[in-house]
């Protein structure tokens, strides 16, 4: 490719060592409690935010330039062109992958990536994918955190993304799901905002990559979400609906521990409470940017799976990886 179908978006925020926003949250308290004064801390306080300020600014720019996915042109769907999957389909399509993942698992374990490797490799098949469709290479950085302070706001998020700064901060291993959380939060980083768009685009970019732990974890992605929608509202329907799905005994500990059971200690329940008025703000936070709401991360997703792979546009569009579903007549 020519340099003109390259977009370089510098993140340099993402190469601190720890999060500027983080710093300039903690550092009038750090101050206050060591030094007995809150100068110091403004100070750095006001560094930190100079520094951010200055990066997510250059950012936006660099973003001007970027060429997106048609979503409804190149895949025949979009968050207002979307045709519900049927209940019986969508068993099927369950039974299908779990088939699919637990073929594949020997193979996946065999080419696991080293964990120190996996952003990078992640970014690689992304960029390759999204270039693939708009002729442009996006890149940008492939440094990921694991602590930031939207944890504190997000308890129940793996991952998140700083829309500003391009700041990505996964925040526990997930085992087989790690590629493709990684994948999701840097579509983030690379101008995608809405949560399906980057479900969809990291799914596909994993599914088409060539490699086996890569592909493990967009098909273990795309079950998840499925079992999720199938088992509707309640943790205990979800995990029932992973024990009964007849996954190996290893992946199937995975799944459970995306979902671990409701805590019962004396104190939970205000913390549950907690968790669920900050799931209702996030859900509404989605609505008013033009989504759905969290359904987007399985009910969106896989929806919108099933519309592409159904459509005829499905038979002129890559990945035969992923695919579960034949093109229409």
């Amino acid at each position: 490719m020519e340099d003109t179908d390259r977009v370089r978006i510098e993140n340099r925020v993402t190469y601190s060592p720890v999060a500027l926003t983080d710093i300039a949250l903690a550092a009038p308290i750090v101050s206050r409690l060591l030094l007995r004064a809150t100068l110091p801390g403004r100070i750095v306080q006001a560094v930190a935010l100079g520094a951010y300020a200055g990066s997510a600014v250059q950012d936006w720019r660099a973003r001007q330039n970027i060429r997106r996915i048609d979503f409804a042109r190149e895949f025949g769907a979009d968050l207002d062109r979307i045709t519900p999957m049927p209940r019986d389909v969508r068993e099927r399509e369950v039974r299908t992958l779990v088939e699919r993942v637990n073929d594949a698992h020997e193979a996946s374990m065999r080419a696991r990536i080293p964990r120190r490797e996996l952003p990078a490799v992640v970014d690689q098949h992304l960029t390759r994918y999204i270039a693939t469709i708009t002729g442009q290479r996006v890149e940008t950085s492939t440094e990921v955190r694991s602590f930031s302070a939207a944890k504190l706001v997000f308890p129940f998020a793996l991952g998140a993304c700083d829309p500003l700064s391009g700041d990505v901060a996964i925040f526990r291993d997930t085992g087989v799901f790690a590629p493709h959380i990684i994948a999701h939060e840097f579509t983030h980083r690379k101008g995608y905002w809405k949560e399906l768009h980057a479900q969809v685009v990291a799914y596909l970019a994993l599914a088409s990559s060539g490699e086996p732990e890569l592909e493990q974890s967009a098909l273990c992605e795309r079950l998840h979400r499925d079992l999720r929608v199938l088992a509707g509202e309640g943790p205990d329907a979800a995990r029932a609906a992973v024990e009964e799905s007849g996954l190996r005994p290893e992946i199937r500990k995975q799944f459970l521990a995306l979902d671990p059971p409701p805590r019962t200690h004396a104190g939970d329940a205000a913390a549950r409470v907690v968790e669920s008025a900050l799931r209702s703000l996030y859900d509404a936070r989605m609505r008013l940017t033009g989504q759905h709401g969290i359904s987007d991360y399985d009910l969106g997703f896989t929806d919108f799976l099933f519309t592409f792979e159904t459509s005829r546009s499905a038979r002129q569009s890559p990945p035969e990886a992923g695919r579960v579903h034949g093109g229409s007549e």
